[in-house]
């Protein structure tokens, strides 16, 4: 389901405020330090720096550190500065940082995995250390003691994990393409549900615990809104990328999601809005608007006299419908189609000008996302690209 048309960047836009190009290899992680005009970075040259901004407005790293093997994902917590890294060997190294953030000390190694770690997770209310890996199991561990707590094997691999402090909810997607929510105890848990929308794998997860919405990527190039809180089942669909989801990150004081994919666009969503689910699509042997035969309806088109049609969709109503009969195009915000979609002529003329109303802002920033993180005390976001390069932008004129 390509999209037919590319939404145009809007005026109001993200202001690239510094970038950092020092790097050998691509940076698979980096986050911005809150307070401190800093960057942590993991990079597949095995290094981790952090690079704190000088007077000259330039970023130098305090801290070069070469790790035995490659580092596949990591989690900072400013409040306990810990830095937890996972590992291409399947173990968490954890490191903690100096106040001035210029030294990096190691304070304990987990063998959480026996492949590559692809997600990890440090909950401070828990002192949960939780991690997935390519082994297929999803584990915790108590970050005091450095004892596993208890492990959950998984159908797929996860490439996305999220978690609810005050439900003790883990939400895990994986490369099939489904969402699975655990209910995690002190040593034991159970499976709450599972749920799949997407077409191809989950990248990116993102979390909103006062809405209690979860927001998930993939690289069918869709993102789903999922109303847990609503206890309604409602998922409402989001298509404005037109290559895979790189990452999500929720603007909780706007309500505005921000997204990247790794064609270098980031999209602004407004959530602020009541958004409606898209439509089941209808089966049927023939056009639902003129009843002309599909060209697999082999009796109704020997008894007609006519050729068979291809099959389409109206992405607002959902019928089955000929070409002919859908040949209008019309961007559907509400529904989440920020692009043109095939519509039916009778919906084409339903939907107003207000309908068309964007809901979203597309923005180019000009290299192929692989990782993004979003500092929302600063509204600053981080992006790091194909290019081996770092962009550090100001959102405040686009979330606001």
């Amino acid at each position: 389901m390509a999209s037919e048309h590319q939404p145009q960047p809007q005026a109001r836009k993200p202001c690239l405020l510094n970038k950092i190009d020092a790097f050998q290899d691509v940076v698979s992680s980096a986050v911005i330090i809150p307070k401190e005009d800093g960057v942590i970075s993991v990079s597949d040259d095995r290094t981790v720096r952090v690079w704190l901004k000088r007077d000259s407005g330039q970023y130098w790293p305090s801290v070069y550190h070469l790790l035995p093997s490659q580092c596949s994902c990591m989690f900072f917590n400013p409040e306990t500065r810990r830095l937890s890294l996972g590992m291409d060997t399947g173990s968490i190294c954890e490191f903690t940082l100096s106040e001035d953030y210029n030294k990096m000390s190691p304070a304990r190694t987990y063998q959480a995995h026996q492949s590559r770690v692809t997600v990890v997770l440090f909950v401070l209310e828990m002192e949960w250390l939780l991690s997935t890996g390519q082994d297929k199991k999803f584990t915790w561990h108590c970050s005091e003691s450095g004892q596993q707590l208890g492990a959950h094997h998984t159908a797929a691999w996860v490439t996305g994990l999220q978690f609810d402090v005050e439900t003790r909810h883990a939400f895990v997607g994986d490369q099939s393409g489904q969402v699975t929510i655990l209910k995690l105890e002190q040593d034991s848990c159970s499976l709450v549900t599972t749920f799949k929308g997407h077409t191809g794998n989950v990248t990116a997860l993102c979390w909103d615990p006062a809405q209690r919405v979860l927001f998930s990527g993939s690289s069918d190039h869709s993102i789903i809104m999922w109303d847990i809180g609503g206890r309604k089942g409602t998922a409402i669909e989001l298509q404005g990328h037109n290559d895979r989801v790189q990452g999500l990150c929720y603007a909780s004081h706007t309500r505005q999601l921000i997204s990247c994919s790794c064609d270098g666009s980031i999209v602004i969503w407004n959530m602020d809005v009541t958004r409606q689910e898209t439509p089941e699509w209808l089966d049927s042997d023939s056009c639902q608007k003129c009843e002309q035969p599909f060209f697999w309806n082999f009796k109704q088109m020997w008894d007609s006299k006519k050729i068979g049609l291809r099959q389409h969709h109206c992405r607002k109503c959902g019928q089955a419908v000929c070409g002919k009969c859908s040949s209008r195009r019309s961007t559907i915000p509400l529904m989440g189609f920020e692009f043109e979609v095939r519509v039916c002529d009778s919906c084409h003329e339903s939907i107003t000008d207000e309908d068309r109303a964007p809901t979203a802002t597309f923005h180019d920033s000009k290299h192929g996302v692989v990782y993004m993180h979003y500092e929302a005390t600063t509204g600053n976001l981080l992006t790091s690209g194909t290019d081996k390069v770092i962009k550090i932008w100001d959102m405040n004129p686009v979330v606001s």
